[in-house]
Order: structure tokens, then sequence, then C-alpha cells
């Protein structure tokens, strides 16, 4: 493995480097890291976010690997992650673009007709518009294909009603991808069909969920006789879980192992408040488990370094993608529930003046279980590694080849 640029790549990191030195600002050693996760809470935040990829979209420097045609650059996979890294080293405004960009963006170009690329695309890429996903509901969310959101076919309309739930942003978004169930009488995985909805349609109620950090990043959804029209189908009838699939696995690598902050801010804390009377950074059991945490992060990064460089001589990425977010979310959930330890009585005050690095890991704390659960809970991504990484037999399922119509409900 070479993890080392090559001459075209190096070259297009000091291209990338030299615009972003132009027009943002370095981000500092005590600046918090990029956000993963935007909690998109107001419209100055939502405002400053469009503003940002407009101006990269005029450039040339958004969605790169997207088609010239719909205002992308036609780039390489190696070059959009050379991009990221150099972005991430910046302060720039929260992303409120992963879902749209990340999932919606490629699952449209995989899947749609050349009138929705035409439609869709091109106000994707300069951030007119803002977009969320509607998969899980409070029946289906680690099993998706148990989805009970119903579309009955009206003409050249389908009336959709049922709930979606944790829909991130759905509150700030002009339009969503929806899968509902359009066939109950065939079996789960095959009665799915993929619509692009208008957030501002008829029928639609959003109600923000408030979460334990005080945030409203996720809502519920409800639909009631909610009419899309056919033209905003994605495929064709019935192959929704085809579709829905190709969303997940661009949301999977959306999410990855980063971000939730790194262990130099960890070594920073340790060295401001104390333990025993003395800087935490003295006590040899906290320099112990900095290095434990160190060394898995490292483990994560060259696992993903893998990746990239498969990526980098034009291969297909293999199967230890899977493991960044998986080990990566859980180590970063341990760092912020130990960064609380340390700080002892003072972490249970998270405020920006008096909280040591002004509540960041307070924040962390609490927000970073979500990772687990977002793009796939643990325990799915345990069992995709093990039924197509490890080829190990699959879980007995008893609703299997049964019609959705049929399978008992426990009511």
């Amino acid at each position: 493995m070479d993890f080392n640029d090559t001459p075209e790549e190096a070259a297009f990191r000091t291209e990338a480097r030299n615009w972003l030195d132009a027009n943002a600002k370095l981000r500092g050693p005590d600046d918090p890291p990029a956000e993963l996760l935007a909690d998109r809470s107001d419209a100055e935040t939502t405002r400053a976010a469009q503003a940002w990829q407009k101006k990269k979209s005029e450039a040339g420097w958004a969605c790169l690997t997207w088609p010239a045609e719909y205002g992308g650059r036609g780039a390489t996979a190696m070059q959009s992650v050379i991009w990221g890294q150099e972005e991430s080293k910046f302060l720039t405004p929260p992303n409120i673009f992963g879902i749209g960009i990340g999932m919606c963006g490629p699952t449209i170009l995989t899947h749609g007709t050349d009138e929705q690329k035409k439609r869709w695309i091109p106000k994707l890429v300069t951030g007119e518009e803002i977009w969320c996903q509607l998969f899980s509901e409070p029946d289906a969310g680690s099993d998706l294909a148990g989805l009970r959101a119903s579309a009955a076919r009206d003409g050249d309309d389908w009336v959709v009603n049922g709930q979606k739930t944790w829909t991130t942003g759905a509150q700030f978004c002009d339009w969503g991808i929806v899968v509902v169930r359009s066939d109950p009488n065939v079996k789960k995985h095959a009665g799915l069909t993929y619509f692009v909805v208008d957030m501002h349609s008829p029928g639609i109620e959003i109600r923000p969920i408030t979460q334990i950090n005080g945030g409203q990043g996720f809502n519920e959804v409800f639909f009631s006789d909610v009419r899309i029209p056919d033209a905003n189908r994605i495929s064709e009838i019935g192959n929704g879980w085809a579709v829905a699939i190709t969303t997940l696995m661009n949301e999977r690598a959306s999410i990855g192992g980063g971000g939730g902050g790194s262990v130099g801010e960890l070594v920073r804390l340790a060295q401001q408040v104390e333990l025993n009377g003395r800087p935490a950074i003295q006590d040899s059991a906290v320099r112990h488990r900095i290095a434990d945490f160190y060394t898995r992060i490292k483990g994560v990064k060259m696992t993903g370094n893998r990746t990239l460089s498969a990526l980098s001589q034009g291969k297909t990425p293999g199967p230890e993608a899977s493991l960044g977010k998986l080990i990566g979310a859980r180590v970063m959930q341990e760092m912020a529930s130990f960064a609380m330890e340390i700080q002892g009585g003072a972490s249970s005050v998270q405020d920006d003046t008096y909280s040591p690095q002004g509540g960041d890991w307070q924040e962390r704390y609490l927000s970073i279980p979500g990772l687990r659960i977002a793009g796939g809970t643990d325990e799915i991504l345990r069992n995709i590694i093990a039924e197509r990484v490890l080829g190990l037999p699959p879980e007995s399922r008893a609703d299997k080849g049964m019609p959705f119509k049929d399978i008992p409900t426990g009511s």
C-alpha cells in the first residue's frame, strides 16, 4: 500500500489548498473540528452554508465527481477525498448539504431519468435547495424493509399516508427522498417504491424532536393523503429497495468514522483540568487511556487509507470500508465519556464561558451516541461484516418470502 499522493494528486491538492487559502480562514488548534452532522437550527446558519456552497460551485469546487453537465467537475473519487481533507482544515459554515449531496444526489444520478437529473441536480450543486431523507419509521429502523407508510396509485399521482421519524433537517428542507410500500401483497423487500417529494406539499406535517443535547436536528414527519406525481418516482414501481440500497451505501460512506474530536483536543483538555491537585496529563492512567485512543484512531485511519489507496489506483475499495463507522463511532463515544470523567464535577456544566474548551465535550457526549444509530446500527454493521465479509451464514428470518400483509405484527 502506498498512502502518498501521486504527482497528479499532489498537484490537485495544491490547487485546492490555494483556493481555500484565498477564500477561507485556516482552522486553528483551539477551533472546534468540522461538524459531521450539522444541527440546522437557525436561518443564519442556513444562509451562510448556502453562500459557501454557491461560492464553491461558481469556482468549480462543488460536487466534484458529478458530471460537468449538471454542475460538477467530473473529477475522480480520490480528488473528491483530497478536497474534503483540505476543506476540513478551514473554518467553513456547517455542512447542511450532507444528505442532499452525499445521499440524494448520487441516488438520482444513478437511478433517475435525464429529465429528473436536469430538474434537481443543478440546484443541489449550487445549494439553492436543501434535501432530507425520509426512510426510518417507528416500526422500521434497522429493518427498513419493514416500513408501513403506503402509496396508492391515483391517475398520474400517488397518494401517500404514514409516518417517518428521525428525519434530519426536515423542517428546513425543500425536497426529500422517501421510500414507501406500494404493494403489500408481495414479500417486504419487493413491494417498495422510491419517490422525490416536495416538502411543502399539502398534507405534510413536520414535528421537530427535542434531543437530549437540546437541539432539534431530527423530526417526525406525517403524511396525510400527500399527492406525489408519478414523474417524481425514481426507477420502476417495486424497485424501491434497490434504489434505497444505493442511498444507504452513500450514507455510510458519508458518515464514515470521522468527526467527533481529535486526540490532540483530548490532550489539551488533560493539560487544562486538574486531577488530584495536578494537571490530569501528569497522571499515568490518563496518559495510558489517551495512548489507547490514539492507537485505535490510528488503526481506523490506516484502515481508511487502504480504501483511499484503492481509489487512488482506480480500484474498487474492499470490505474493510465497513469497519470505519463501526469502530470509529464507538471510539469517539468513549473519548467523549473519558473527557467528561477527567473534568469531574465541571462535566455537569455546559457553558461557552465557564466549561473547559467551551463545553464542546459535553455536547459530544450527548450527541455522538446517535452516530452509532445513524446510517446503520452497530448490530446491522456487524451483520454486514459477518455475512458479506467473513462469509458466515445469514441470520434466520421467519418472514422470508412471506407477503408483507401476512407478516405478524405482534398486536
